[in-house]
């Protein structure tokens, strides 16, 4: 029985250690399923290569303190959490360490500051979801997510880390697609909660993406489903342009950021962050770093629907955002105007994967810029940056901000992009640190502030 000590984890929770070979020298690495780091195992390989073999755990000797019970029935099977059976706590300090040694490893950077890591509720966090069906032969109609490493649907009945209405809904929610017509023809169930009226109180809203139309008895079967169910659903017959509510009831979607006195109306399709309690914190911690004065114009970029632009606006002479979407760059505007902030806010799109030096010129001097980027980075807005600084025209100098505040969902291509930055852009790093906005999930969340020198 191979009987190994785990040394560290890899980004989807696996164990890692390190074979050693005949003469005492390092050899094949073995990720191993389930496994935590201090724990003495034995294993069994499912996929052996010539420098790695990725293996099932088999027993565990002894457990790390790390180690906890999972919550969810379905953890091991289901692909939506990996990390289940690690201490929340234990699971910040992981990524954290995870931001640490892509920012060395790749950008050869370190932060002056590291910042405290933020966290929040930890179960019925994720307030988006897209669910996937399946009708099978022999189980059913299963909705959930799918399986760990797999294209097949997880048989789950509940999910934990979706708010307690909605995991309770799971099982309903496979009763009513087996009653429709076109069962087989439903291929996801987009999930979207938003605030409601009353304090604590939520509305539910799912989107049915479905390739055939539906009859008039399933039509019933939906209508009685909502009212049952206290929520709302919508269907999406094609792309989604062509979403729209089954009957015109009022469902409008919204979360809201008290600190700054801003509520963010929202579409099912538009894209927001799932953990709304943790989102309030990341925006008054972003614009606190950035720190906008009321002399002051900021830029903010992949600005999606505003969340960031309009709270920057309460404190700054202007904001402007810019988004790669026409859609969501309107719904920014909507938002602006709905918060009484139009005349402090101005919209631009732009395809942000293809910006160079002109491009920043064009959008005029601003001293500080804010970006967020989705997981591909930034890479061309840091490329354009280092072109101006490297350019012996002194003019060039003045777009370029004094103070960035970079929000990433990947720390590879954040450690890329700081790399830029800090070593042909003339900028410092001065602070990062991660935010736990998936819990229990290998998703990695961060924050990073740069200085120019």
């Amino acid at each position: 029985m191979n009987r190994v000590l785990i040394e560290s984890l890899d980004l989807e929770a696996q164990g890692i250690t390190r074979l050693i070979d005949e003469d005492g020298n390092p050899g094949k690495v073995i990720f191993i399923d389930g496994a935590l780091p201090g724990e003495w195992v034995s294993y069994k390989s499912y996929r052996v290569k010539a420098k790695f073999e990725q293996a099932n755990l088999v027993e565990i000797f002894k457990p790390a303190v790390t180690r906890t019970e999972p919550r969810c029935d379905a953890f091991g099977r289901c692909g939506g959490c990996s990390m289940q059976h690690l201490d929340v706590r234990a699971q910040l300090a992981m990524k954290q360490r995870v931001l640490e040694d892509n920012l060395w490893h790749l950008a050869k950077s370190k932060p002056e500051v590291l910042l405290r890591p933020i966290a929040g509720p930890s179960w019925g966090y994720r307030y988006r979801a897209r669910l996937s069906v399946r009708n099978l032969m022999k189980k059913g109609v299963l909705v959930g997510f799918h399986e760990k490493k797999k294209s097949y649907v997880a048989d789950m009945l509940s999910c934990d880390v979706l708010p307690p209405k909605m995991s309770k809904l799971l099982p309903e929610l496979r009763k009513l697609v087996t009653a429709l017509s076109i069962s087989d023809r439903i291929p996801q169930i987009e999930m979207a909660v938003g605030e409601g009226d009353l304090p604590d109180e939520l509305l539910m809203l799912l989107v049915f993406r479905h390739l055939e139309p539906f009859t008039e008895q399933d039509i019933e079967h939906l209508t009685t489903f909502e009212e049952k169910h206290d929520v709302r659903i919508w269907l999406q017959p094609k792309g989604p342009d062509t979403v729209h509510a089954l009957h015109d009831r009022t469902a409008r979607l919204r979360y809201s950021l008290p600190e700054f006195q801003i509520e963010m109306p929202f579409k099912p399709t538009d894209f927001t962050q799932v953990n709304h309690q943790i989102n309030r914190v990341l925006v008054g911690k972003a614009v606190r770093l950035l720190d906008p004065k009321p002399d002051e114009k900021v830029l903010d970029l992949f600005c999606g629907i505003g969340n960031f632009t309009l709270p920057l606006a309460r404190y700054a002479q202007q904001a402007f955002g810019i988004e790669g979407s026409a859609i969501l760059t309107e719904r920014a505007r909507e938002n602006a105007v709905h918060n009484g902030l139009g005349d402090k806010v101005d919209f631009a799109c732009a395809n942000l994967f293809e910006v160079d030096a002109q491009t920043i010129r064009s959008w005029g001097a601003s001293p500080k810029w804010l970006i967020d980027p989705p997981r591909d980075g930034a890479m061309a807005v840091a490329q354009a940056l280092a072109t101006l600084h490297q350019s012996a025209d002194s003019i060039d100098h003045a777009f370029l901000p004094q103070r960035i505040v970079y929000v990433s969902c990947n720390p590879a291509t954040l450690a890329r992009d700081v790399g830029i930055l800090v070593h042909t852009a003339g900028y410092q790093l001065k602070s990062a640190g991660v935010i736990n906005m998936f819990p229990h999930t290998s998703h990695i969340e961060s924050i990073a502030v740069f200085e120019r020198k």
